[in-house]
């Protein structure tokens, strides 16, 4: 009997669509997997801002990710969007009882609007329980900077970093340097256990519509793991997925805001 590959996202809801579970889903459907939700809080935003956040329990959450693993399972997991330390510390210990395989974490922490998305006193709680079983984690920027308790903003600054982060507890590191103020995109992947860093460039893309660029990059790496990709193949063809949804969408109008990636541009291509 056939199976799909599957991915597991553990995440929050974007009412508009262009991030969250949202992106995610059609990201795993864009690459060939099959995905499913653990959904940890509604909000409500568009392209503007994000208006209002209604969390969801932490023992929901649990029985969410229950219900997919004891019948279903998964192949890789992203996590994105919690919220609260008793979040955090439910989701680590269903990874551990679920022994959950290749997971990506997305340390979501600000919106694109500039909305906080994460509790001051998760941070704690983000490096203490969920780092360690991370097989990479994802941070931009300004993530990195608050992980680390310094301003992360130049290439140079990167490598440094990228290693420390690792210290806190992840297996692999992928700092995303979207956020760098000039110059090509570039993103660097520290792998902890060979000490091996590998820099990925790509040309900017001049759009707004880049909300959710985060989230759907870090599911089209769990994606590509749940393929079984290595991770730097992985990585590899997410950043070109991701470059291409961002240039596919570049001129679409989605809201009068910062509009989302197109997820499938391929499929639509040839509609």
């Amino acid at each position: 009997m056939k199976t799909y590959y599957r991915a597991l996202t553990i995440a929050g809801s974007d009412s508009g669509g262009g991030a969250g579970i949202q992106a995610d889903l059609k990201t795993f459907s864009a690459l060939g997997v099959f995905g499913m939700s653990a959904i940890t809080a509604l909000t409500a935003q568009n392209t503007h801002s994000v208006t209002g956040i209604f969390p969801v329990s932490p023992a929901f959450i649990g029985e969410q990710i229950d219900a997919v693993m004891s019948d279903i399972g998964t192949n890789a997991v992203k996590i994105g969007m919690l919220h609260a330390p008793e979040v955090i510390e439910m989701v680590a210990g269903k990874l551990k009882q679920w022994q959950c395989p290749n997971v990506v974490l997305d340390p979501v922490m600000i919106s694109k609007s500039g909305d906080n998305l994460l509790q001051d006193d998760a941070v704690d709680a983000l490096k203490k329980h969920l780092l360690p079983l991370a097989s990479v984690m994802t941070p931009n920027l300004p993530e990195a900077s608050v992980l680390l308790g310094r301003t992360i903003d130049s290439p140079d600054k990167m490598d440094g970093a990228a290693a420390a982060l690792a210290d806190l507890g992840s297996a692999n590191v992928l700092i995303k340097g979207g956020h760098l103020a000039s110059g090509p995109g570039i993103d660097l992947l520290y792998e902890a256990a060979s000490g091996q860093t590998t820099r990925y460039t790509a040309d900017r893309v001049n759009t707004k519509n880049s909300h959710g660029t985060g989230c759907t990059l870090s599911s089209a790496i769990a994606a590509g793991l749940a393929r079984g990709l290595d991770l730097k193949t992985a990585v590899a063809e997410a950043k070109t997925y991701i470059t291409e949804a961002l240039k596919a969408g570049a001129d679409i109008q989605t809201g009068s805001g910062h509009g989302p990636v197109h997820h499938f541009y391929a499929l639509w291509k040839k509609v």
